[in-house]
C-alpha cells in the first residue's frame, strides 16, 4: 500500500472524490471531518459509506480547530502528505454566520499548518477558491492577477489562507500548493449550490431563484476532473528557490539548472517581479469554458424534461458577474486537461440526484 495521505473534509464533496481517487491508486487515506450541520449530515455520512467500504481508509471525526486532537492524530498517523479541504463554504452564509468561517477557515487552517510544520509533512495541498478573484473583470483569471479586493467574507478567508500558507512555506520550508477551485459540481454535490437547487426545483416543480436575469456566468468544473488535478499535484511538491542573500541561485538565474539565465520558467510570473523564494505554488482548477446561468438552466431542463418555474431576483451581495480560469499554469505543471464538458457532467449529476432522491424518499 502507498504512503498515508491525510484528507481533511473527507466527508465533503471534493474530499470524498479525492479520497476515493487516492484509495483507488493504492494509498492509505486517513479522512477527517466534523460532520457539521451546514447541510444535511446524512449526505456526508452517505459519502463516508462509499469510502469506508474500501480497504485502506480510516475515518476520524474531529474538528480541525481542536489543536490538541489534530496534533495527536498527526503523531499517531505520521502522514507524509496532507490534502486540506475542510472549510466553511458558501458566499451568502457568511452574511449571517461569519464566525463559522473564522473558526474553520482561519483557526482550523492554522492548526493544520502547525501540525504539518511540526510533523514533517512533505507536501500540503490546500483548497482555495476562485472567489479570491473578487470583482476582477479581466478574463480569463490568471494566478498572477491581483487578488486584493474580495467581495465576500468567504473569499477574504480563502485569500487569508493563501497568505498564511505562504508564510509557513517561507518561514519553515513547508511545501504548499494552493488550489483555486472554479465552481466544482457533479455526483454527491452540495445542496447549497445552484446545480443541486435547480435540479431539485425542476424535478419537484417548485420555483427556482434566478439572480440578475440569469446572465451571471461561471466556469463549471466537473468533480472528477478537479480530483484528478488535485491528486496529480499532490505528488509534485514545489521547491524552494534560492534566497537572494544565501548565495544559492534562484530558479531562472545564472547558475541554476533547467532554465535560461535571467528568465522565469513559470509563465504565471511573466511580467512581474517574483519576490517569493518559498516552496509555494498556486494553481487554478477550471475548464476556461464559462456558461451563463441561463445556459445551465436550459441544459438541466433538457436533461430532466421539466420546465423551470423562474423567480427573478436581483444580484445578491457577495456575488460576482463571471468567473473564468486560465489553466495554462496547471497544464504546464501537471499535463492536466479537463475531460468532462458541462452537458455530460450535468447528465451525471442528474442521474445521481434522481437515485439519491429516491433513496431519501
Amino acid at each position: 500500500m502507498g504512503p498515508t495521505v491525510l484528507v481533511t473534509g473527507a466527508a465533503g464533496f471534493i474530499g470524498m472524490h479525492v479520497s476515493r481517487r487516492l484509495l483507488a491508486d493504492g494509498h492509505r487515506v486517513v479522512g477527517v471531518d466534523n460532520l457539521n450541520d451546514y447541510y444535511d449530515p446524512a449526505l456526508k455520512k452517505a459519502r463516508l459509506a462509499q469510502l469506508e467500504s474500501a480497504a485502506g481508509f480510516r475515518f476520524v471525526r474531529l474538528d480541525i480547530a481542536d489543536a490538541a486532537a489534530v496534533d495527536a492524530l498527526f503523531r499517531e498517523e505520521r502522514p507524509g502528505h496532507v490534502v486540506h479541504l475542510a472549510a466553511q463554504a458558501g458566499v451568502r452564509y457568511a452574511l449571517t454566520r461569519p464566525f463559522a468561517y473564522v473558526d474553520s477557515n482561519l483557526m482550523g487552517s492554522t492548526v493544520i499548518l502547525e501540525a504539518c510544520r511540526h510533523h514533517d509533512v512533505r507536501h500540503l495541498v490546500f483548497a482555495s477558491s476562485s472567489s479570491v478573484y473578487g470583482g476582477n473583470f479581466k478574463v480569463p483569471f490568471s494566478e498572477a492577477d491581483p487578488v486584493d479586493h474580495p467581495v465576500s467574507f468567504y473569499a477574504a478567508t480563502k485569500r487569508a489562507n493563501e497568505l498564511m500558507a505562504h508564510s509557513y512555506a517561507h518561514l519553515f520550508g513547508l511545501p504548499v500548493t494552493m488550489l483555486r477551485y472554479f465552481t466544482v459540481y457533479g455526483p454527491w454535490g452540495r445542496p447549497d449550490m445552484a446545480i443541486w437547487k435547480f435540479t431539485e426545483g425542476l424535478l419537484a416543480g417548485t420555483p427556482i431563484d434566478v439572480y440578475a436575469g440569469g446572465g451571471l456566468s461561471r466556469d463549471f468544473t466537473f468533480v472528477e476532473d478537479a480530483a484528478d488535478a488535485t491528486v496529480r499535484l499532490l505528488w509534485q511538491p514545489p521547491v524552494r528557490n534560492g534566497h537572494p542573500g544565501d548565495g544559492s541561485p534562484r530558479e531562472g538565474e545564472a547558475g541554476s539548472t533547467g532554465a535560461q539565465a535571467g528568465t522565469d520558467p513559470d509563465p504565471a510570473r511573466a511580467g512581474r517581479p517574483d519576490t517569493s523564494w518559498a516552496p509555494f505554488e498556486v494553481y487554478n482548477i477550471g475548464r476556461s469554458d464559462p456558461s451563463t446561468v441561463n445556459e445551465l438552466l436550459a441544459l438541466l431542463e433538457q436533461r430532466t424534461g421539466a420546465r423551470a418555474r423562474r423567480r427573478e431576483l436581483p444580484m445578491q451581495p457577495g456575488d460576482v458577474v463571471r468567473t473564468c480560469a486560465d489553466p495554462s499554469k496547471l497544464r504546464a505543471a501537471a499535463g492536466f486537461e479537463p475531460k468532462v464538458p458541462l452537458a455530460e457532467g450535468l447528465g451525471a449529476f442528474v442521474d445521481w440526484y434522481r437515485g439519491w432522491r429516491e433513496r431519501r424518499a
